[in-house]
């Protein structure tokens, strides 16, 4: 694991516990750890110098949402009798959400909502839903979905889980979205539900929704649209004036839609939110048990047992921050965005893909990108990579707009692509989701798998003694 990321940097530092300890320790002790751990990770966004990750990085708007998640951090919102506030944070969070998809263009039917535990929690219970409302009201017992190759893995995962059958549509490889076209040959009989992003994880590109949402509806099956990353921005760049297609409820055929609140909603990890045209297909993904002998039980969705802190404190970032918050910090990171594309572009040996928003994405067809990669993190910097084609990515934030973050970020790539152009030996770094790691330089799917499985391993595992 070494040759990959220094999997466990506080072994040495820091007692490893293999068991309980046997006596509870100070906890003045415990919080100076967690303190000094914090502090230290804390330092590596700060600067401006990764992508997403940190969609905030507003260390006072952060203090406030803890205070309000420790008001309610031990309460559980699956018991309302004891807890009535999950009510008003989860109904209003809905509300607001929905308000801000366009939620008042639907008619004919009530749209409606749930909060989850994020994205792929979201996709997975569109996912789940749209199979059960088709099985009730289609007899589809053999379900398929369609969805871009961009489309994120959770959609591949709520495949596998709930047992539907994959079909994915390459893209563009100059527009970086679908063709509606190619979309519409994959659907038959047994598709119940077609994907479209707004925008894509790879590239921040936004899919043509309004045609998918023409094809849903040519098709008789349902179009979700994964706003889990745009969704929380890509509103308030259309008030700002910037090209931004519709993509919600205004646009007919769209039936559900992903957005999360914990990324440009700036809320705590772990809440999300799905929204439904028809309240009906949200409902069909209830889970019910009335016959228990431990009483009648039921949840809105996949998860049971959920602390109310998540939930006051995403009604709390919404609540503060408001539209002309999102505005305003809209504004700058799509004018950090820009600015940044242009200095990418003032290199001739890069190539932007497709057409950016607030993420952007580069390659170059003269060198392995992923030498930029290695020579922008020795300058502190942390990429998201991108494979078929090898990229990076990166997607702006609130810490981006901090002044001296694009100049810094023009002198860096001058430099890492001097030394790209230098190079003859392979790059250390390789496409991982969620970061550059080094040390990964075969192809080989055997390989790749037994690595993969080698990193998720080392997330769970105590080190060796």
């Amino acid at each position: 694991m070494s040759d990959l990321f220094d999997a466990y940097p506080y072994a040495t530092r820091y007692a490893v516990q293999r068991a309980l300890p046997d006596v509870g320790r100070d906890p003045d002790q415990v919080l100076a750890e967690l303190r000094e751990m914090a502090t230290e990770e804390d330092a590596v966004w700060e600067q401006g110098q990764c992508s997403g990750t940190m969609y905030c990085g507003d260390h006072e708007h952060y203090g406030v949402l803890n205070e309000a998640f420790g008001m309610f951090s031990h309460s559980n919102a699956l018991q309302r009798d004891m807890c009535p506030s999950a009510t008003r944070f989860e109904g209003e969070i809905i509300a607001m959400a929905l308000d801000l998809m366009h939620a008042e263009a639907v008619t004919g039917t009530t749209p409606a909502g749930m909060v989850t535990g994020g994205g792929s929690g979201s996709i997975l219970q569109a996912v789940l839903a749209h199979r059960d409302r088709a099985r009730a009201t289609k007899g589809i017992d053999r379900p398929s979905m369609v969805r871009p190759d961009t489309a994120h893995p959770a959609f591949a995962k709520a495949a596998h889980l709930f047992g539907l059958e994959l079909r994915t549509v390459p893209v563009d490889p100059d527009t970086t979205v679908v063709d509606p076209q190619a979309m519409a040959d994959a659907i038959d009989e047994s598709t119940v539900v077609i994907v479209g992003s707004a925008g894509n994880y790879p590239y921040g590109t936004i899919d043509p929704i309004a045609d998918l949402g023409q094809v849903a509806l040519e098709h008789d099956t349902a179009l979700h649209v994964d706003a889990c990353l745009g969704g929380f921005i890509l509103p308030f760049g259309e008030e700002l004036g910037y090209d931004i297609p519709p993509f919600d409820f205004r646009v007919p055929g769209v039936s559900t839609i992903s957005a999360d609140t914990h990324k440009y909603g700036y809320g705590l990890k772990g809440s999300s939110t799905v929204l439904f045209r028809d309240k009906e297909t949200r409902n069909a993904s209830y889970f019910l048990v009335p016959e228990w002998s431990g009483g009648k039980y039921y949840s809105p969705g996949l998860e049971g047992s959920r602390s109310v802190g998540l939930l006051a404190a995403t009604w709390t970032s919404l609540v503060t921050t408001g539209r002309d918050g999102y505005r305003a910090h809209a504004k700058d990171i799509f004018a950090t965005s820009a600015a940044m594309q242009e200095v990418v572009r003032s290199h001739p040996e890069l190539r932007l893909l497709g057409d950016p928003t607030f993420l952007f994405a580069f390659t170059s067809d003269e060198f392995d990108i992923y030498h930029v990669a290695d020579a922008m993190k020795e300058h502190g910097w942390r990429f998201n990579g991108l494979q078929y084609p090898n990229a990076l990515h990166l997607a702006v934030t609130r810490p981006q707009t901090q002044p001296g973050v694009v100049e810094r970020f023009g002198r860096d790539l001058a430099a890492a692509l001097a030394y790209a152009k230098e190079q003859t030996q392979p790059p250390a770094s390789a496409a991982i989701y969620g970061g550059v790691p080094g040390g990964l330089t075969s192809d080989g799917a055997e390989f790749i798998g037994a690595v993969m499985t080698e990193l998720l391993d080392a997330q769970q595992t105590v080190p060796e003694p």
